[in-house]
């Protein structure tokens, strides 16, 4: 499964270990974890938060899923980002799987920004201003 093309408007494309390609209803599933290898264990979402305000820039968001586990994550400050069908965020702990995780919107009962994290917009540089001339002595 490759993850920019994963989706599809009837669900999530999904290849298993066997070469077998199915499509999966956003409504059938609950997230998507992106891991970096299948011998780790199983990847908990429930009560992953920010203990602190996160490091990185984006939106710091917390989503109620539809069997009541909360979930906290870090999004793209940026629209064009945005999939149509669901959130790629980043969970609080990247030490551990998973790196990302694809949300659907139809997992979800409740989404509330919590922050904005730094932003994409930089501060124009300042110049210096020149120095004033000294006054001519005039007598």
């Amino acid at each position: 499964m490759q993850a920019s093309t994963f989706q599809t408007p009837l669900g999530v494309e999904f290849l298993s270990q066997d070469g077998n390609l199915s499509t999966i209803a956003y409504a059938d599933v609950k997230a998507i974890c992106f891991v970096q290898g299948f011998d780790d264990p199983a990847p908990r979402l429930d009560g992953a938060y920010f203990v602190s305000r996160p490091k990185k820039s984006g939106l710091w968001v917390r989503m109620r899923f539809r069997d009541g586990i909360q979930m906290d994550g870090l999004l793209a400050n940026q629209l064009l980002q945005l999939d149509p069908f669901g959130y790629t965020i980043t969970p609080p702990d990247q030490a551990i799987n998973p790196q990302w995780v694809f949300v659907p919107r139809a997992a979800l009962i409740e989404f509330q920004v919590l922050a904005v994290v730094g932003s994409g917009l930089k501060a124009p540089k300042k110049f210096a201003s020149p120095k004033p001339e000294a006054q001519a002595k005039l007598f």
